[in-house]
């Protein structure tokens, strides 16, 4: 229903304005146009159009209050004024479209109504070639009842097509392209793609198979003398017509090219006259089937027994004749006997079996419908036979090759009559083809379609009823009316002469061909500038007023490749494929947009449900197997390799099309299913966090942490890459989108597979919390932080500081997830590196879940790590078994399927040296001095704030000083005199020569010295054996619960990774992350 509403003025300028506005008005669709650079842009008049009205917004001021949105918002009048003149030509080539608004001025309304615009082309598409060709063939191979069944089965399919594309050819405009336009904007651009092209072969197909028609019937029935090639041996007649096929067809698609170069406008004015000699054919016939009922035509036919003879090589049906009381031998005798005299040995079956004449068109009262019912399959080379009529076999068959029977040319099947007739029925989009040209096309598309098909089913259902009841059996099963003289078997049935047929059966498959030609280069063409199949872009490109040369010269060259294979019957299928292919995915876009529910899925066309939908895609399915499943597999391949071609190098194109509210749909449930609770052990694998460093231009410092990232992951599981930017989100806006680009260019150079996130905080630390706390969405969280080793952790001016990296640390842990942290990151290789030998050592000190085991077996699974063995280290205490450990080791690594070399170290216990007890009270020292000075730098940053704020409310309120200097502590003095500022010097000069007097006189912690042991002492047994290793892989020992020593385990780490190329420290989780179970 148009929506009727009234807009009223702010103020009394003019009146009220009310009245009806167009259906088109409740769209909301913005459509993607091609233009003839290859680059696509909006023309829709709802977006993006503000530029325009920025001369007008300002003229009135009734509308202040939304200045600001103006910008980029157009006011409703300009808007409604803007679709009132909407038109939804296609885009032409760069030469038009610089003058294009004058253009469209100066285009008149389409005017076509239903019947002209859409019927009568889709009548004209599809009654074609094959209902004069070949349905009396195959009527009589099938019999009445399958004909029937092959006809409902396909005319049901463009039916349930046409209602669905019905359904999507009024949710909007649509331009030029047709089932392409739709397809893509349904179903994405790696569909619509991938299907537009198969459409388009499909039309190119159809182009050669009615070429082929064009020329069985000048060759065969209007002019066999024409023939190039003559039939010299027996049984060659075949192979002699195929090349009489190749030489014709090659020159008829080069004319047929020329003309639609030349003058396509004329092959659009002649469309109707094809059109009329369409009609008059059918009407010739209904009329012969009426006559049949009281005046039969006489068409003998002449049997041997029960087998067929050709009357091409004879003229008189009998073996001799009296003439003048003597009997002679007729020519049809000679054929059979070795001479013309009366004991002739001739062939055995000719001498036990009468000759007799039968009439070829009985009539519709005959009752021959009842012997034509059943089907009558043969194989290929056999002999068309009257099942009823009596015959005697030889006693020893002959070859009959050289004698005149009718012989069947291919081998007959029900499904292979289904793939040469569904030709039949297709066209049906070629009124969805002119939209732009009708007055109303969302009511003329679906009205005009659904008629155009329902009178073709009729007419065909109807002819094989009439086909079955006029016509003798074996004349319908006589593919090339051999038996009645070489006419045109339909023909032999018409009113007033099978000439009636012959023309216009000729001139209708000649128009056919022609419309082929003109309609597939511009499909070729919408798909082209499109700009999503890079390689066929130049088809883009034509004459300058638009007309596509190149695609034109592909078509042509593709039609050849139809003509070459020269048989009507095996072309056939070649093109039901493609356009069952198409029809199927029209299907599917609909079944698709109508589950999914989108808000713009709104069609004036409401006789539509996804059942029958769902029902039409999988009969098209079906019948792609039927008519030949290796076509079939063929077409999807092809289409298959055009879908992945696109997705790989076609440009991103966002057209918010089904498959993406689809996988949207299918996200959420899994989503929802992987929430219920955490996998299981077997199915752990470290979904990461990647924290990454920006500098100041907001592009990543350590590029090599996504290297390594798209190493461990090999593209599987979820991968967050993370950062922080300093200040807020409002004042940053900017920077956070170039940061955002930065790394997401940089995840495509490094082949990171995953999603971005950038979090602006007033501070590092808390947004790092965030990112650790909010990553993912729902059972899609990470389980494990990748981060690099803060390098410069000892310069406290450094924001992400050593504080900051032990708190990542203590949550992380928190949180209960794992923790790599990748130090001298920049050492590590890119992903075109490749290791040719080495090692990556694990040592494994405390069990924390088998992450250690884990990690170097998905590392190796990529090719930078591939050659690198894999050996593991444990260490033995003083009352350790080393043995035992080693074969306890080697079980369990065998029970995980782990190869890897395993070696115990034992770690023996000594006396602390004299250099672990100096580097500890260094670090302790260095510790206290960094405080002290912390401290002081506080106390006078304090003091000074507090002097600030005095003053400050000394001037603004006296009589509240009294009252704030009551409240002061007394050593806070507001009068500095000389003396006051000589003495507070002189105190914390004092005080500080106090505070490092004590540093130099401390002594060591022994929790600190007994840290400091170990980790000197793992760090020496480590560089003794993995200092050459290309990875070190190291257990990474928590921080302290006592948050006053976090810079010593700062230390801690540094001393126990020292000297070491590659490291990373491993913080499990605390689950279980590989399992022996299977």
């Amino acid at each position: 229903m148009p929506t009727s509403f009234t807009v009223v003025p702010v103020e009394a300028q003019g009146g009220e304005r009310d009245g009806q506005q167009r259906e088109e008005e409740d769209e909301g669709d913005e459509r993607d146009r091609g233009t003839g650079d290859g680059t696509a842009r909006e023309s829709s008049p709802f977006i993006n159009r503000a530029e325009f009205d920025r001369g007008n917004v300002y003229e009135g001021k009734n509308m202040a209050l939304f200045e600001e949105e103006m910008d980029s918002n157009p006011m409703v009048s300009s808007l409604l004024n803007k679709l009132a003149n909407y038109t939804n030509l296609t885009q032409g080539v760069v030469e038009h479209e610089a003058d294009e608004d004058s253009k469209r001025k100066e285009v008149k309304g389409p005017q076509m109504g239903t019947f002209i615009g859409v019927y009568l082309p889709c009548l004209q598409n599809i009654l074609g070639v094959i209902l004069f060709l070949r349905l009396t063939w195959i009527v009589g191979t099938a019999g009445v009842l399958q004909s029937f069944i092959i006809v409902f089965i396909c005319c049901a399919c463009t039916m349930l097509t046409a209602i669905s594309m019905s359904a999507i050819a009024t949710n909007g405009v649509v331009p030029a392209g047709g089932s392409y336009y739709m397809i893509s904007r349904s179903l994405g651009p790696e569909f619509g793609g991938a299907v537009g092209l198969c459409f388009y072969l499909g039309t190119t197909f159809a182009g050669a198979m009615y070429i082929l028609g064009t020329i069985e019937i000048l060759l065969t029935y209007i002019s066999p003398s024409a023939a190039i090639f003559k039939v010299e041996d027996v049984g060659e007649e075949t192979e002699a017509m195929l090349n009489n096929m190749r030489v014709y067809g090659t020159c008829i698609i080069i004319l047929m090219a020329v003309v639609v170069f030349v003058g396509v406008k004329y092959v659009n004015k002649l469309a109707l006259v094809f059109l009329a000699c369409v009609i008059l054919s059918i009407i010739a016939i209904y009329a012969g089937a009426i006559k049949t009922a009281f005046d039969p035509p006489d068409f003998p036919i002449c049997l041997l027994g029960n087998r067929t003879l050709s009357k091409r090589s004879f003229d008189v049906c009998a073996k001799f004749t009296e003439s003048n009381n003597k009997t002679k031998t007729t020519p049809l005798w000679r054929l059979f006997c070795d001479s013309s005299l009366l004991n002739a040995t001739c062939d055995d079956y000719f001498s036990l079996n009468n000759v007799t004449e039968i009439q070829g068109i009985p009539g519709i009262m005959s009752g021959v419908l009842t012997d034509n019912l059943w089907s009558a399959y043969s194989e290929k080379g056999s002999i068309v036979e009257k099942k009823d009529q009596p015959s005697v076999a030889g006693s020893e068959e002959s070859k009959m090759g050289g004698l005149p029977y009718v012989f069947t040319d291919i081998m007959t099947y029900f499904t292979m009559l289904v793939g040469i007739y569904f030709p039949s029925v297709t066209g049906i989009m070629a009124g969805s083809n002119r939209s732009g040209d009708l007055k109303d096309a969302q009511k003329s598309i679906p009205t005009g379609t659904i008629l155009a098909i329902s009178t073709t089913s009729f007419i065909y259902l109807s002819c094989i009823v009439l086909f079955g009841a006029c016509i003798e059996g074996v004349i319908l099963r006589d593919k090339f009316g051999e038996a009645v003289n070489g006419n045109l078997v339909v023909g032999t049935l018409a009113w007033p002469s099978p000439w009636v047929i012959v023309i216009g059966s000729f001139f209708s498959t000649c128009g056919a061909g022609l419309q082929s030609l003109t309609g597939a280069p511009r499909l070729l063409q919408a798909i082209a500038r499109d700009g999503i199949v890079p390689f066929i872009q130049i088809f883009g490109h034509g004459k300058a007023n638009g007309e596509p040369t190149w695609a034109l010269l592909l078509t042509a060259g593709i039609c050849e490749i139809g003509i070459l294979i020269a048989s009507l019957d095996s072309v056939a299928p070649i093109l039901s494929m493609f356009f069952l292919m198409c029809y199927m995915f029209v299907n599917l876009a609909c079944a698709v947009q109508t589950l999914l529910r989108t808000p713009n899925w709104r069609p004036r066309f409401k006789y539509y449900h996804w059942t029958l939908s769902f029902l039409g895609m999988s009969l098209c399915l079906a019948l792609m197997f039927i008519c030949s499943w290796y076509y079939a597999l063929i077409a999807m391949l092809i289409a298959g390799c055009i879908y992945k071609y696109i997705e790989y190098r076609g440009a991103e194109k966002e057209w918010g099309d089904g498959i993406r509210g689809l996988s949207l749909n299918a996200a959420r449930y899994a989503l929802l299913r992987v929430e219920d609770g955490p996998p299981h052990t077997k199915n752990w694998r470290p979904q990461l966090l990647v924290l990454l460093n920006l500098d100041n231009e907001q592009l990543v410092k350590h590029p090599r942490l996504l290297s390594f990232t798209s190493q461990l992951k090999a593209g599987k599981g979820l991968t967050i890459v993370g950062s922080v930017l300093q200040g807020i989100y409002l004042d940053k806006c900017t920077e956070t989108q170039k940061a955002e680009e930065n790394v997401k260019a940089l995840m495509g150079v490094e082949k990171t597979k995953g999603f971005c996130q950038i979090v602006v905080s007033p501070s590092f630390r808390d947004g790092i919390s965030y990112l650790i706390q909010s990553a993912g969405l729902g059972g899609m969280k990470h389980n494990t932080v990748l981060m690099a080793w803060p390098q410069s952790w000892k310069q406290t001016e450094n924001r992400f500081s050593w504080k900051n990296f032990v708190d990542t640390v203590r949550e992380t842990t928190a949180a209960q997830q794992a923790l790599l942290v990748a130090k001298n990151i920049d050492l590590f290789p890119t992903n075109q590196e490749r290791f040719t030998e080495g090692n990556i050592d694990v040592w494994w000190i405390v069990h924390d879940g088998g992450m250690l085991m884990l990690l170097p077996f998905l590392l190796r699974q990529h090719k930078v790590w591939r050659k690198c063995k894999m050996r593991i280290f444990t260490v033995a205490q003083m009352d350790d078994n080393s043995i035992q450990m080693k074969k306890d080791l080697q079980m369990f690594l065998y029970h995980l399927r782990l190869n890897a070399q395993v070696e115990v170290v034992e770690m023996f216990e000594n006396d602390i040296s004299a250099f672990t007890y100096e580097k500890t009270l260094m670090m302790e020292q260095r510790s206290q001095m960094l405080k002290q000075m912390q401290l002081s730098k506080n106390e006078r940053e304090r003091e000074a704030q507090l002097i600030h704020d005095r003053n400050t409310a000394s001037h603004s309120a006296p009589a509240v000083e009294a009252s704030v200097a009551a409240a002061v502590p007394e050593k806070v003095q507001m009068t500095w005199t000389k003396e006051k500022f000589v003495a507070e010097k002189h105190k914390n000069k004092d005080s500080n020569v106090s505070g490092f007097k004590d540093i130099f006189n401390m002594k060591p912690n022994q929790s600190n010295v007994r840290r400091m042991h170990t980790a000197v002492k793992l760090n020496g047994v480590v560089l003794n054996k993995s200092q050459h290793a290309q990875l070190v892989l190291l257990n990474m020992p928590g921080p302290p619960k006592n948050r006053k020593g976090d810079e010593n385990y700062m230390e801690f780490l540094e001393v126990l990774t020292e000297g070491l190329d590659r490291v990373l420290l491993v913080r499990g989780s605390g689950r279980e992350v590989i399992t022996i179970y299977s």
